[in-house]
């Protein structure tokens, strides 16, 4: 076994789970198999992690899922876990609340054993298959998904995936950043490339509205400081893919590091962790994550898009690829 990869623990049902290192333009970053999660992720100078992350594999299994991790087949929300594809009514595995689709299902692409097909120093390929019928949804799915660090530091995912039948298909990396290495990321500041966003109701679901920013605590045209927002929303970035354009900013003056998004996405989901537990999760460097740890930053297709028309078409069919690019691009100081 190559050196940069290790044992790192087992499911539930005792499969192995193996983590990879990374290498590549100042970055160093850990990769599970499970998940392909980015469990740890360092920037040379720079004390401390850069994202949120478990020291051991259980967190990943309870109170730490997703965290990292690529979602999919389709990520964020399906309302009442049901849609209509080529006059055909779907129901899905319905795992949020009881009543919606989260992240794929019960068991999604974040909570599966992923291959590792191709590695080198600074990049590592790692494929899944999710049958035809997994978690309700039609089609076998294909899926391959190239992690990468660049030289121009920046954390980079290149994922793919081609179908049987037609399927919906959004796959998002589901990291939750912290650029300073404080308590919470409230004294962040944000921006963002978008004039609307998708309000939702009380269960996190799209209402179908698309709403301006200008007005309201999601105008973060300009950059703006996080706070206490309670983000958990789609910013509306485009209609239809786009090829990869810069979407987003990320700054902390505490460590004067800033981190671009860039993607080739219709959406990008702000999550603000209000929701991780008070008491607080234990994570990397003895670290304990209580709400407002990080900050999520998804680039995806826009959440209930299978379920809405008015919505960016969210459908892979057997005659094209889905490709998805995001880039996550880390400057310091006069680097900015």
């Amino acid at each position: 076994m190559s050196q940069s990869i290790i044992e790192f623990g087992k499911t539930p049902d005792n499969d192995a789970i193996q983590r990879v290192t990374l290498k590549g333009g100042g970055l160093k970053a850990n990769i599970l198999t499970y998940g392909a999660t980015v469990q740890d992720l360092r920037l040379e100078g720079v004390a401390h992690p850069l994202v949120l992350g478990a020291p051991s594999i259980e967190p990943y299994f309870g109170p730490m899922k997703y965290f990292g991790a690529i979602v999919g087949r389709f990520a964020n929300r399906i309302g009442q876990g049901r849609f209509l594809l080529d006059g055909h009514a779907y129901n899905v595995s319905r795992n949020w609340l009881s009543r919606h689709t989260l992240h794929g299902g019960e068991v999604g692409a974040g909570e599966k054993i992923w291959s590792i097909e191709d590695l080198t120093d600074s990049r590592v390929t790692m494929g899944l298959e999710l049958a035809d019928g997994d978690m309700g949804f039609p089609g076998h799915l294909t899926v391959h998904a190239k992690i990468t660090l660049t030289e121009d530091c920046s954390l980079g995912f290149d994922i793919r995936a081609t179908t049987t039948a037609a399927t919906p298909c959004s796959f998002a990396h589901h990291g939750y950043f912290n650029l300073d290495g404080g308590p919470d990321i409230t004294g962040h500041d944000l921006q963002i490339d978008a004039k609307a966003y998708l309000p939702v109701d009380d269960e996190l679901i799209p209402t179908g509205e698309i709403r301006p920013v200008e007005g309201t605590k999601f105008d973060f045209r300009t950059r703006s400081e996080i706070g206490k927002r309670g983000l958990d929303h789609n910013f509306c970035l485009s209609d239809t893919r786009k090829p990869l354009r810069p979407v987003a900013r990320l700054h902390s003056a505490e460590s004067d590091l800033s981190m671009s998004v860039e993607t080739t996405e219709t959406g990008l989901q702000v999550y603000d962790a209000a929701y991780i537990p008070e008491a607080g999760l234990a994570g990397l460097d003895c670290r304990t994550y209580k709400p407002f740890a990080g900050v999520a930053l998804e680039t995806q297709v826009w959440p209930d898009a299978p379920g809405r028309s008015e919505f960016p078409d969210a459908i892979l069919r057997p005659e094209n690829e889905y490709r998805h690019q995001v880039r996550y691009v880390f400057t310091t100081g006069a680097q900015k």
